[in-house]
């Protein structure tokens, strides 16, 4: 199996991607999607509505060289046309295993996951002082 669907699987098994077009919709409205995932064989209407969710957002979408039935294969079921991830660092790190990837997208989910641990650490220190009784 290829790296980029070991990191689709880890992200089902952690629960950090949402499977499905009506489930990554969902996400993609809430603001939670960083990056979406259409298969190559998903069909005309499933790309341009993955499109549209991520119109007008930071959100990315990107189409895979894999089919619906590998990326379904990767996660146990039969197939899947359209996943969206919701954990930043794992939306990149499945990004930089693809072959052909805008390099636009790249940078963006970097600077992302950049902000993300910067703020989980920030909130790590918090809360640190405040066990401490420091202000």
């Amino acid at each position: 199996m290829d790296k980029a669907l070991n990191y689709l699987a880890l992200a089902r098994k952690g629960g950090r991607v949402e499977l499905g077009e009506e489930p990554v919709g969902a996400a993609a409205r809430a603001g939670k999607a960083y990056l979406m995932v259409v298969a190559a064989d998903a069909g005309d209407h499933t790309w341009r509505r993955a499109k549209s969710f991520a119109a007008g957002t930071e959100q990315q979408c990107i189409r895979v060289s894999f089919t619906k039935d590998e990326l379904g294969m990767a996660i146990g079921r039969t197939s899947l046309a359209m996943a969206a991830f919701t954990d930043a660092a794992l939306a990149l790190a499945f990004a930089k295993t693809l072959e052909k990837v805008d390099p636009a997208v790249l940078d963006s989910l970097e600077s992302k996951a950049k902000r993300i641990k910067s703020r989980q650490q920030e909130a790590k220190a918090h809360q640190r002082n405040v066990r401490k009784g420091k202000k």
